[in-house]
């Protein structure tokens, strides 16, 4: 993981190491996995020079055994590896709950955004308001008959309207590019006026700077974690567009001018579901956006495997590493590590 930035202006400095804090990434993950911050030079000949990684492609989904074979042979021939692309390039259904728990500890405590985007987001969503509300991606294609798309952003604003949302709510967009631009917006906007982004919030100009780009992303997400209700309306099965076969014909006999019952058959559609509730994931999820049941641990499980670590499975951890590094286990540059001072659960 290469994460040297000489200066804030350095290019290289947008990507991983630009929103995540890479110390609190290193010391999280200490007892897994042995992580360096730049790749170690070698010595030859009286010369001292880099190691150039070789570049690889994994394939899509890729089983571990892929890792275990052919990345590891071609590690072991140039001494370094560089993946790209790396988004799918690992089969989400593992078969050994070990690395299933490894993406746990890395997707909800290893990754943690650098502190001015924390603040940021909490200055966004600590903004004094009646009801704090976050809306992502607001976009629409056709094939709507059939409930092949996501709804529009006036049928979004409908939908919250019927469902006890008044236009003093506010609402934060989380959004890219709309299809259709403003002109979409009109019509929800009229709804619900107190529409903001992180562009549109007004904080202090020394956060402004900073919302630009992979930050401005990482403000959105975080808002969005953030904030008393997320409701995401792009397609997919555990979120607000699961309703959209349901939700389509109401919306065809809005068009066509019959409005009598439309609010009462939206709150009948949209609360005869587990919308916002935990469930175990169902295809095509990802385990990405639904990680039940792997990274929820059971205080009384059926399979051992399952069951909840001790409470202070740190210091067990530590005592482990410890006792490795006495026995001649390599140990990892203190200067890259960094203890903790709250329990990680």
């Amino acid at each position: 993981m290469e994460t040297n930035c000489s200066h804030n202006s350095d290019p290289m400095c947008s990507g991983f190491q630009g929103i995540y804090d890479v110390e609190h990434f290193i010391a999280v993950l200490r007892f897994d996995v042995r992580i360096v911050e730049s790749i170690p030079e070698t010595r030859k000949n009286g010369k001292t020079k880099k190691i150039k990684a070789y570049q690889l492609r994994p394939p899509r989904d890729a089983p571990i055994s892929w890792y275990a074979t052919d990345a590891l042979k071609k590690m072991k021939e140039h001494g370094a590896i560089y993946l790209t692309p790396f988004s799918h390039r690992l089969a989400e259904e593992i078969d050994n709950p070990e690395y299933q728990r490894l993406r746990c500890r890395v997707n909800y405590h290893a990754l943690r955004f650098k502190p001015h985007i924390m603040k940021l987001s909490n200055t966004i969503v600590n903004k004094p308001t009646e009801r704090k509300f976050c809306s992502k991606r607001l976009v629409y294609h056709e094939r709507r008959a059939i409930g092949k798309c996501p709804l529009t952003p006036e049928e979004v604003g409908l939908v919250l309207h019927a469902l006890g949302f008044d236009n003093s709510t506010k609402i934060y967009l989380a959004a890219g590019e709309l299809f259709g631009g403003e002109r979409f917006m009109k019509p929800f906007r009229a709804l619900f006026p107190r529409l903001e982004n992180h562009s549109s919030v007004e904080p202090a100009d020394e956060l402004l700077e900073n919302s630009q780009g992979l930050v401005g992303s990482a403000v959105d997400y975080m808002v969005c974690l953030l904030s008393d209700i997320f409701m995401p309306t792009y397609d997919g099965p555990s979120n607000f567009a699961n309703n959209l076969l349901a939700l389509a014909p109401i919306f065809i006999d809005r068009e066509n001018g019959r409005l009598a019952g439309f609010e009462e058959a939206v709150r009948r559609v949209m609360l005869n579901t587990n919308f916002g509730g935990p469930h175990k994931r169902v295809p095509p999820e990802s385990f990405y956006t639904n990680s039940w049941p792997e990274c929820f641990c059971q205080m009384s499980p059926k399979n051992p495997a399952d069951k909840c670590p001790p409470e202070n499975v740190l210091e067990i951890l530590n005592n482990r590493l410890e006792s490795e590094m006495g026995n001649g286990f390599e140990s990892t540059t203190t200067s890259n590590l960094t203890v903790p001072t709250e329990e990680e659960q």
